[in-house]
Protein backbone atom coordinates (compact mmCIF):
# COMPACT_ATOMS: atom_id res chain seq x y z
CA UNK A 1 0.00 0.00 0.00
CA UNK A 2 1.01 3.37 -0.84
CA UNK A 3 -0.90 6.27 -1.21
CA UNK A 4 -1.27 10.55 -0.89
CA UNK A 5 -3.49 12.05 1.81
CA UNK A 6 -4.69 15.68 1.63
CA UNK A 7 -4.17 17.43 4.97
CA UNK A 8 -5.57 20.96 6.35
CA UNK A 9 -5.19 22.95 9.08
CA UNK A 10 -7.01 25.57 10.45
CA UNK A 11 -5.24 28.12 12.74
CA UNK A 12 -7.87 29.50 15.00
CA UNK A 13 -7.35 33.45 16.13
CA UNK A 14 -3.86 33.23 15.53
CA UNK A 15 -1.91 36.39 16.90
CA UNK A 16 -1.84 39.70 14.91
CA UNK A 17 1.34 40.90 13.69
CA UNK A 18 2.68 37.39 13.97
CA UNK A 19 4.06 35.35 10.50
CA UNK A 20 3.06 32.11 10.57
CA UNK A 21 4.68 29.27 8.08
CA UNK A 22 4.45 25.64 7.03
CA UNK A 23 7.62 23.90 7.33
CA UNK A 24 8.82 21.96 4.53
CA UNK A 25 12.04 19.69 5.43
CA UNK A 26 13.81 18.53 8.31
CA UNK A 27 16.70 19.77 10.96
CA UNK A 28 18.30 22.99 9.65
CA UNK A 29 17.57 22.25 6.22
CA UNK A 30 14.55 23.52 5.33
CA UNK A 31 12.14 26.13 4.07
CA UNK A 32 9.30 27.75 5.38
CA UNK A 33 6.12 27.72 2.95
CA UNK A 34 2.97 28.84 2.83
CA UNK A 35 3.74 32.08 4.98
CA UNK A 36 1.01 34.14 6.12
CA UNK A 37 0.65 36.84 8.60
CA UNK A 38 -2.07 37.19 11.58
CA UNK A 39 -4.47 39.75 10.66
CA UNK A 40 -7.80 39.11 12.63
CA UNK A 41 -8.75 36.24 10.32
CA UNK A 42 -7.70 32.10 10.75
CA UNK A 43 -5.26 31.05 8.65
CA UNK A 44 -5.21 27.68 6.58
CA UNK A 45 -2.38 25.73 5.67
CA UNK A 46 -2.64 22.83 3.31
CA UNK A 47 -0.44 19.35 2.38
CA UNK A 48 -0.12 16.39 0.97
CA UNK A 49 1.31 13.21 3.10
CA UNK A 50 2.62 10.27 2.08
CA UNK A 51 0.84 6.63 3.77
CA UNK A 52 3.20 3.40 3.65
CA UNK A 53 2.11 0.07 4.83
CA UNK A 54 4.85 -0.33 7.56
CA UNK A 55 5.88 -3.48 9.75
CA UNK A 56 3.13 -5.77 10.54
CA UNK A 57 -0.50 -4.38 10.06
CA UNK A 58 0.63 -1.06 10.33
CA UNK A 59 0.85 2.25 8.67
CA UNK A 60 3.83 5.11 8.88
CA UNK A 61 3.17 8.38 7.28
CA UNK A 62 6.05 10.38 5.01
CA UNK A 63 6.85 13.29 3.17
CA UNK A 64 8.97 16.48 3.29
CA UNK A 65 6.30 18.15 5.53
CA UNK A 66 6.29 15.15 8.55
CA UNK A 67 8.94 15.31 11.13
CA UNK A 68 9.38 13.06 14.13
CA UNK A 69 9.96 8.93 14.14
CA UNK A 70 7.44 6.48 13.60
CA UNK A 71 4.37 6.18 16.24
CA UNK A 72 5.71 9.94 17.42
CA UNK A 73 4.87 11.93 14.00
CA UNK A 74 3.99 15.44 13.81
CA UNK A 75 4.12 18.73 11.77
CA UNK A 76 6.05 21.65 12.39
CA UNK A 77 3.92 25.68 12.04
CA UNK A 78 6.97 27.96 12.11
CA UNK A 79 5.97 31.47 13.79
CA UNK A 80 7.28 34.44 14.11
CA UNK A 81 11.40 34.02 12.61
CA UNK A 82 11.06 30.13 12.28
CA UNK A 83 8.67 31.55 9.76
CA UNK A 84 10.84 33.81 7.80
CA UNK A 85 9.70 36.93 10.04
CA UNK A 86 11.94 39.79 10.05
CA UNK A 87 12.10 41.45 13.95
CA UNK A 88 9.49 39.32 15.16
CA UNK A 89 8.56 39.28 18.26
CA UNK A 90 7.88 35.73 18.96
CA UNK A 91 10.19 33.02 17.91
CA UNK A 92 9.39 28.99 18.04
CA UNK A 93 7.26 26.33 16.30
CA UNK A 94 4.15 24.70 16.81
CA UNK A 95 4.13 20.98 17.02
CA UNK A 96 0.79 19.22 15.17
CA UNK A 97 0.41 15.49 16.27
CA UNK A 98 -0.18 12.72 13.27
CA UNK A 99 -1.42 10.15 15.33
CA UNK A 100 -0.61 7.17 12.84
CA UNK A 101 -3.07 5.09 14.74
CA UNK A 102 -6.00 7.36 14.03
CA UNK A 103 -5.10 7.74 10.23
CA UNK A 104 -5.11 3.97 9.79
CA UNK A 105 -8.50 3.02 11.45
CA UNK A 106 -9.81 6.19 9.45
CA UNK A 107 -8.00 4.99 5.88
CA UNK A 108 -9.80 1.42 6.79
CA UNK A 109 -12.98 2.81 7.69
CA UNK A 110 -13.38 4.58 4.40
CA UNK A 111 -11.59 7.66 4.66
CA UNK A 112 -9.70 8.08 1.40
CA UNK A 113 -7.72 11.19 1.29
CA UNK A 114 -8.61 14.41 2.82
CA UNK A 115 -8.47 15.59 6.66
CA UNK A 116 -8.78 18.76 8.76
CA UNK A 117 -7.84 18.97 11.91
CA UNK A 118 -8.66 23.17 13.96
CA UNK A 119 -6.13 24.86 16.63
CA UNK A 120 -5.94 27.17 18.30
CA UNK A 121 -3.54 30.08 17.25
CA UNK A 122 -2.57 31.83 20.96
CA UNK A 123 -3.16 31.01 24.22
CA UNK A 124 -5.19 32.56 26.71
CA UNK A 125 -2.41 35.48 27.82
CA UNK A 126 -2.59 36.76 24.33
CA UNK A 127 0.51 35.00 22.79
CA UNK A 128 1.40 32.19 20.03
CA UNK A 129 0.92 28.39 20.47
CA UNK A 130 4.50 26.95 21.11
CA UNK A 131 5.60 23.07 21.00
CA UNK A 132 2.69 20.35 21.10
CA UNK A 133 -0.81 22.20 20.43
CA UNK A 134 -2.78 20.91 23.18
CA UNK A 135 -5.43 19.77 23.70
CA UNK A 136 -5.57 18.33 20.30
CA UNK A 137 -9.10 17.40 18.94
CA UNK A 138 -7.75 15.46 16.40
CA UNK A 139 -8.14 14.98 12.70
CA UNK A 140 -11.68 14.43 11.23
CA UNK A 141 -12.32 13.28 7.67
CA UNK A 142 -13.65 16.08 5.65
CA UNK A 143 -14.06 18.15 2.03
CA UNK A 144 -11.35 19.72 2.32
CA UNK A 145 -11.65 23.68 1.02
Amino acid sequence: MSQEITLEIVLQDPVDGAMYGLQKGKGSDYETVQAQLGKGHNLTFALVVSVKQAGGSGITLGGPFVQGSPGNRFIYIGIGSYAGQIGAPWNGRMKIPLPEASFQYMILNGGENGWSCTVAGRTEDGKPVFATVKPFGGWIMSELS
